[in-house]
Formats: structure tokens, C-alpha cells, sequence
């Protein structure tokens, strides 16, 4: 068996520092954490998204082709029923694009909601709880 416990942390991109930081922070619940270098890294548990954004020297140790604003598609857990993120979602201004809906996550069958960051990337919360 190979010795992987989970995911550490994936790549995002965005277009504007202060915007992104405010959403993920109050929409997502993400902690907002500099790095030692200034570049800005959003924690959602135990998974860390880092940020690529304006100014930054991407350097040569990226993918092939580099996460662009709006191009990423994640989903994270929401702990509670789904209609309780839906109502989170509408009392920070961000539309349900859609949902809920069925769908088959990393803890088997789920509701979720889309909806989408400033940049348009498409976000999703997935609920476990039984309706």
C-alpha cells in the first residue's frame, strides 16, 4: 500500500488578492494565511489551497499549463444540511448556480450546491447528512 493520507494542498489562481481573500475567508471559511514569501494561501481544514495571483513569479516548477483565474473546479465538504450552505451562499450574495443535487463524492453519496468565485471558477459543498 502506498503510504498517501490525503491531499495537502492544490493550486488556484485569481485576479484580484483582497477580492479572493475576502470571499474565500467569509463565503468558503477558509483562514487566510501569508506565506513567508507574501504570497496568500486560504486553509479549509486540513487541505490548503495555494494562490497564484498578480505579481507572482511562477518560476519553472508548475504544470504544463499554469492554473489561470476562473479555470479551477473544487468541492468541499459542508458540514451541516445542504440547505443550510445554500442559505450561507444567498446571505453573502453568491447565487446557487445550482443544486442541490445528487452526486457521489469521497464519502460516497451526497447533496451538493455549485456556485462560482469572482473569478468564475466553479465551487461546490457537498453534503453527507441525510435529508
Amino acid at each position: 500500500m502506498v503510504p498517501v493520507r490525503g491531499v495537502d494542498h492544490v493550486v488556484i489562481a485569481v485576479s484580484d488578492w483582497d477580492v479572493s481573500a475576502r470571499f474565500y475567508r467569509d463565503v468558503v471559511g477558509a483562514e487566510v494565511v501569508t506565506a513567508s514569501d507574501g504570497r496568500l494561501a486560504f486553509r479549509v481544514g486540513a487541505t490548503q489551497l495555494n494562490v497564484h495571483g498578480p505579481g507572482v513569479d511562477l518560476g519553472a516548477n508548475v504544470a504544463r499549463l499554469p492554473v489561470r483565474p476562473g479555470n479551477s473546479d473544487l468541492c468541499l465538504a459542508w458540514d451541516g444540511p445542504i440547505e443550510e450552505a445554500a442559505a450561507h451562499l444567498g446571505q453573502h450574495g453568491v447565487e446557487v448556480e445550482t443544486g442541490p443535487v445528487p452526486r457521489f463524492g469521497a464519502q460516497g453519496a451526497g447533496t451538493s450546491v455549485y456556485f462560482r468565485d469572482p473569478d468564475g471558477s466553479l465551487l461546490e459543498f457537498i453534503s453527507y447528512q441525510e435529508v
